[in-house]
């Protein structure tokens, strides 16, 4: 239960820009990770938090119904030390992407197989390892 806390604040976060002011140097959507112990496992959550600047995020530059990385560039992966329990369904040990397809009552999560990809560009529904 505690990795579907971590995934629903992962969710949160990517959605909601940094009030803290950036340097202009900085990635406008810079990579950040969340790690947890579950268990005995190590879990890290890796993302690029997007800057919102104003946009409105979800239903217009982030399209509902349709399938998205979770955050910006590179596809949010999921890396496990060992196996863990994800919506009651059973994940082995190692590194994943994140998925979600958001929609105005629920937000359908994927994690899929090809952990090292950009967006949502090569998407590979076969890949799919939960969901």
């Amino acid at each position: 239960m505690r990795i579907l806390s971590i995934t629903a604040a992962l969710l949160i976060a990517v959605g909601i820009s940094s009030l803290s002011a950036q340097d202009k140097k900085a990635k406008k959507s810079p990579m950040k990770t969340t790690e947890a112990t579950i268990g005995e496992s190590e879990v890290t959550i890796t993302y690029s938090s997007p800057s919102v600047k104003g946009r409105t995020i979800f239903g217009d530059l982030v399209a509902m119904d349709k399938i998205w990385r979770t955050g910006a560039n590179e596809a949010t992966t999921i890396e496990s030390s060992g196996d863990i329990m994800v919506g009651g369904k059973s994940l082995k040990a190692g590194k994943y992407s994140i998925f979600t397809i958001p929609a105005e009552d629920k937000w359908t999560v994927i994690i899929n197989s090809v952990s090292d990809q950009w967006g949502a560009y090569k998407y590979d529904e076969s890949k799919v390892y939960l969901g």
